[in-house]
């Protein structure tokens, strides 16, 4: 039995948080709606392929919520479902008679997840992945973010606070509504960065050459002797002290980066190739 089967999501989102979000119900057994407005949703001309990786396994239906008999469709769905997942503005949903007071009033067994871009009082602005990060120092200009660290994160909080007020559903307490911030779920995934622990020479930084990052014949490698045992194993097996890191750069530079990979997997040792691209 899938964990949560007979679980109902519909999902009003488009882009990324909410669908990455409802992908993972998916995933997790429930059966999932996805509502698009007539236009459909823009991922689809992001990136095509994508979009049918996000969505694949869903129903997905079009309605435009402003028309009549389209928003008594939505409501038919509401009324069976256990989750309602959203990315509007909370202005834009009340609007749309979808804010939570008038949802909790018509259909009081259902639970929201209203993904935002900032936490109360600040909800009805905008932004994206791009502006949260750039707020919290993730961004290195003119270089892109190499991934959507506030829209992954997000949606993974969105599935955490689900399934809290779905749990807390059970117990006895009704539907429940969580408000999930972007920009919130930047600053925690930020966090290493923020109190300094990856920080340039700081500990997991650059400060440990057991933890390290080193430039192979061909390549470079990612060492990840951390612990005491793995770090006492590798300078042993390498034969060379640690301190000496002119040393170490010119020995880990003698051999190709899939060498060394398998040179640590035969002695049990965190070291990989640095994957480019």
């Amino acid at each position: 039995m899938s964990l949560l089967e007979g679980i109902k999501v519909v999902n009003l989102a488009v882009n990324l948080p909410g669908p990455a979000a409802a992908r993972r119900f998916l995933l997790l057994g429930a059966e999932v709606t996805k509502v698009e407005p007539p236009n459909g949703d823009p991922m689809v001309h992001y990136h095509a392929a994508w979009y049918e990786q996000l969505n694949a396994g869903q129903k997905v239906v079009k309605l435009d919520l402003k028309s009549a008999s389209d928003r008594e469709q939505l409501d038919r769905l509401l009324r069976d479902a256990d989750l309602l997942i959203t990315a509007n503005r909370p202005a834009a949903l009340e609007r749309l008679g979808l804010g939570w007071e008038q949802l909790h009033d018509q259909f009081p067994q259902l639970c929201q997840v209203a993904i935002v871009g900032y936490p109360a009082p600040l909800e009805n602005e905008p932004g994206h992945d791009l502006t949260y990060q750039a707020k919290i120092g993730l961004l290195t200009p003119p270089q892109m973010p190499r991934t959507l660290i506030a829209d992954m994160a997000g949606a993974e909080k969105a599935v955490s606070e689900a399934l809290a007020l779905l749990w807390a559903r059970e117990k006895g307490q009704g539907g429940g509504c969580r408000m999930i911030a972007l920009s919130e779920a930047a600053d925690y995934m930020a966090e290493p960065w923020t109190v300094g622990f990856t920080a340039p020479e700081a500990m997991v930084g650059g400060a440990l050459p057991e933890y390290n990052l080193y430039q192979a014949s061909d390549g470079w490698i990612a060492v990840a002797a951390l612990e005491p045992h793995f770090s006492k194993a590798l300078f042993a097996a390498l034969e060379c002290d640690p301190e000496d890191s002119e040393v170490l750069r010119a020995l880990f530079k003698s051999r190709s980066s899939r060498a060394w990979e398998s040179w640590a997997k035969e002695r049990d040792l965190p070291v990989v190739a640095v994957k480019s691209g």
